[in-house]
């Protein structure tokens, strides 16, 4: 046996463990949860084989489709408006000064705080009486542009954005910096040896040598943006009328309100389809190399 093959062996009896438990816990529950959406199933007691009916209501029911828009307007927040914040501000704070590593930690803060905290935060900001929002609006002049933001069908859910991208733009910060401190210091030095200006060695050195980076982040953002749920569940619960619902919430609500276990199982497993298909078209869409 070759040193390479033992070395090879070694790793793969070191990562078995995390393997199985992944396949037992993420794996297994998925391929279960596809199995049960053929079935009229309220939980408890027998499931009754019904073949393609939950799958086929789920993509004929409005709400699914109106949750999907909802997250589909998360992706965008999040893509077009966490990423470049999180790029900016790690471009401003890549030296690790003390001043910097303060600024770091205080963007850093609201993910170290539970969802459920962010929303329950973010709904006294909006509330229409007593709301921080709506003071500072009256205190300078614009009481004309007071809403019922939660409650107005018209702007909850851009109201719901601001939270998500506020509440995320840390990590991405963090992957940034980590990702700029790696790059090639000669690089960056024959750049500006060579009179190239800081927009230009921005985009022409800087971004094309972290690309990979970027990448993993828009995905991580994607997935993460079709994953939302517990901020918007605290914040509105999916209302009103709806107008708040995504594909996670609409899950939830059509399997534990109602008792519907096989059409939520078509449900998350129809989220996954979807994910999978959004995830696989960025990366075509980013498969450019700058290498």
């Amino acid at each position: 046996m070759t040193t390479s093959t033992r070395i090879k062996g070694f790793i793969l009896i070191g990562l078995l463990p995390a393997l199985l438990l992944y396949s037992f816990f993420v794996i297994v529950p998925i391929f279960w949860s596809a199995y049960y959406g053929f079935f009229d199933w309220k939980g408890l007691g027998s499931a009754k084989f019904i073949g393609l009916t939950n799958y086929v209501e789920v993509f004929n029911d409005p709400i699914f489709w109106t949750g999907f828009k909802n997250n589909m307007l998360i992706v965008a927040a999040s893509v077009f408006g966490q990423v470049p914040i999180a790029m900016i501000l790690a471009l401003l704070l890549t030296r690790a000064s003390l001043f910097q590593r303060m600024i770091r930690a205080s963007i850093f803060m609201p993910m170290v705080l539970s969802s459920v905290v962010v929303g329950i935060i973010w709904g006294y900001i909006y509330h229409p009486q007593i709301g921080v929002l709506n003071f500072v609006l009256d205190a300078t002049g614009l009481e004309m542009i007071k809403k019922v933001w939660l409650s107005d069908p018209s702007v909850s859910m851009y109201a719901i954005m601001v939270p998500i991208i506020w509440n995320y733009i840390g990590p991405y910060m963090i992957i940034f910096i980590a990702a700029l401190q790696n790059t090639s210091p000669e690089i960056n030095d024959a750049a500006s040896l060579d009179g190239v200006g800081p927009v230009r060695k921005l985009f022409q050195v800087t971004l094309p040598m972290i690309w990979d980076t970027i990448k993993v982040v828009i995905v991580l953002c994607i997935s993460g943006s079709l994953k939302a749920f517990d901020l918007i569940y605290v914040m509105t619960g999916g209302g009103p009328a709806h107008t708040t619902e995504v594909l996670a919430s609409y899950m939830y609500n059509s399997t534990f309100n109602v008792y519907r276990f096989g059409y939520g199982s078509a449900i998350s497993t129809a989220i996954i389809i979807l994910s999978l298909i959004l995830i696989l078209g960025s990366q075509y869409l980013m498969k450019r190399d700058y290498r």
